[in-house]
């Protein structure tokens, strides 16, 4: 009999970082519309909890929880909520991610590069080592990294942000040799351009847009739904022998 892949997320918790908008939203809306109960977490409780609440009116379970995972505390605070409320925790998708500073690579500033580092190396690596070990008791769990092109080829003028995301890739294929043994998965995608309020300003930059666009054979900029189906993928079933993986998302830039 040939076994056909589930994405059913049914019974199955799953948090998601930077959920109040963007790619985090619309991967947020994928998990929930598949089964899972979605906790929607970023640094603004009101953004969430609008999420949350859309979920919930499209016939969907998802909760809001604030968490600013350039904060360790704040990262904490979350897993101690998640754990008494449901004890269990099956999906992480880290999707957060702080670029404050758009500019020649030699004039970052420390605060600009603190922040950067805070968000997309600290906050990942600890939001992942704290569902590792919740993940870990029940030998199962699915962690993606949302993870960026400019982690392969480091895009002009995010010169801080680019070093992150390659650190991000890094990180994801550490943490899915180690904790294999563990049932625990971790995979990662990287998107290309994205119309986002996030990438506005390459969006929106007539000269930085059309060198995009000339570099994307599909020739346009992404949706950010169209990041949510490879996301499903790597955290469901479907994805079961897959790990320290990155889908790349990004209209054939990378194809040179």
């Amino acid at each position: 009999m040939v076994h056909v892949p589930s994405f059913d997320l049914s019974g199955q918790v799953a948090i998601v970082s930077g959920a109040s908008r963007g790619i985090g939203e619309s991967i947020a809306h994928a998990l929930a519309a598949n089964g899972a109960h979605v906790i929607c977490a970023s640094r603004k409780l009101e953004g969430c909890e609008a999420v949350a609440s859309s979920i919930r009116e499209a016939g969907g379970s998802a909760e809001a929880h604030a968490c600013h995972i350039g904060d360790p505390d704040a990262i904490e605070a979350l897993y101690r909520t998640v754990t008494a409320k449901h004890d269990r925790l099956d999906i992480l998708v880290n999707n957060a991610a702080a670029n404050p500073y758009f500019g020649p690579i030699q004039e970052t500033d420390l605060s600009a590069f603190q922040k950067t580092v805070d968000v997309n190396i600290r906050g990942y690596f600890f939001m992942t080592s704290h569902a590792v070990k919740v993940m870990a008791k029940r030998k199962s769990g699915a962690i993606l990294n949302v993870a960026s092109v400019n982690g392969f080829v480091p895009g002009a003028m995010q010169g801080i942000y680019s070093i992150t995301k390659a650190a991000v890739l890094s990180m994801t294929k550490a943490f899915a040799k180690e904790c294999a043994p563990l049932g625990v998965r971790v995979n990662a995608i990287a998107p290309g351009a994205t119309d986002t309020k996030f990438a506005s300003q390459l969006v929106n930059t007539p000269a930085i847009s059309k060198r995009i666009l000339e570099r994307t054979p599909i020739g346009r900029f992404a949706q950010p739904d169209e990041m949510a189906g490879a996301a499903l993928y790597l955290v469901s079933p479907a994805s079961s022998y897959t790990t320290g993986a990155t889908i790349i998302v990004d209209g054939g830039a990378l194809l040179g």
